[in-house]
């Protein structure tokens, strides 16, 4: 049986966003979970089964193909690397969720589409016209608005969200960098088994036995974020990093509803207009793009 061809060989612009949009769904329910359960129990316990239960979950995408076929990578470090860059990420938003609304996370965190198209033309010789580096510019201004270092008491919790957009961006450019060479299979499996295998070093010394709601809530998160995380694995499959990041903003859609619906929580107004330019220059970036591809398609 041929292998599935990697992402070098096809493109499918459409799919990477439908692909993105439901990974960030994924992402808004695993997050609005996480901030219930964090109360309750360590992060290394619930990351522990998350990516316990990411694994079943990798095993049985692939066990056709063969665990062992999946595993093979030329570029073992890179994948190694990017999977333990997931779980300090991961982390770092468990922690924001802890002191943070959902909605003030995620939109300081929204700067990470415009971290992607800056490393991505740094990194992955990906095309960064003017109009996308005014946009990263731009979208610093919105992350700015929002935490407005000087003009209110900078609490130590906000720097969590800037810290895991940063390390989100990175992660998603070695995404991508992977799926030059490896199919989503390969990338899946080794996201799974070397997160699981980082995270057993914290969480059994982190335990404490849930109830049978506990345990629902845990595997529900896990479950979720599986299901995101090989969502945006195909995406960035079928896409460049930069393409599809307009529609990771539904993310930050998502987490709103979701926090105000469970928790009450409603973004003030610097927050929304600093998640508003954040956005803006997202899009604007996007369809200046999309312009100008169509200007090329058809010639001068």
């Amino acid at each position: 049986m041929t292998p599935p061809a990697p992402a070098a060989a096809r493109s499918n612009a459409a799919l990477g966003a439908i692909y993105t949009m439901l990974a960030m769904l994924g992402f808004a329910s695993m997050d609005t979970i996480t901030k219930w359960m964090v109360a309750d129990y360590s992060i290394g316990q619930m990351m522990w089964v998350r990516y316990a239960v990411f694994c079943a979950f990798a095993w049985a995408v692939v066990h056709r193909r063969g665990l062992k076929a999946a595993v093979r990578t030329t570029r073992p470090w890179l994948q190694g690397g990017r999977a333990l860059l997931a779980v300090v990420e991961s982390a770092v938003f468990v922690l924001a969720f802890r002191y943070l609304p959902l909605a003030d996370t995620h939109a300081v965190a929204a700067t990470s589409p415009l971290i992607v198209i800056a490393l991505g033309a740094l990194f992955l010789g990906e095309r960064a016209g003017p109009a996308r580096w005014a946009a990263v510019g731009a979208g610093f201004i919105g992350m700015l608005l929002i935490v407005r270092p000087g003009f209110r008491t900078l609490d130590w919790p906000l720097l969590l969200p800037v810290a895991g957009a940063i390390l989100w961006g990175a992660y998603q450019i070695l995404t991508r960098l992977c799926s030059r060479s490896d199919t989503p299979d390969t990338t899946l499996v080794w996201s799974a088994f070397v997160a699981f295998g980082a995270t057993t070093l914290v969480g059994p010394w982190q335990w404490q036995w849930p109830d049978a709601t506990g345990w629902i809530l845990l595997i529900a998160i896990a479950l979720l974020g599986a299901l995101a995380h090989y969502a945006l694995i195909k995406a960035l499959d079928y896409a460049e990093a930069g393409a599809v990041q307009p529609y990771s903003y539904s993310l930050l859609v998502f987490v709103t509803i979701l926090g105000a619906v469970v928790f009450g929580d409603i973004p003030d107004l610097w927050t929304l207009a600093g998640a508003a330019v954040i956005v803006a220059s997202g899009l604007y970036t996007w369809n200046h793009d999309r312009r100008r591809a169509v200007r090329t398609a058809h010639g001068p």
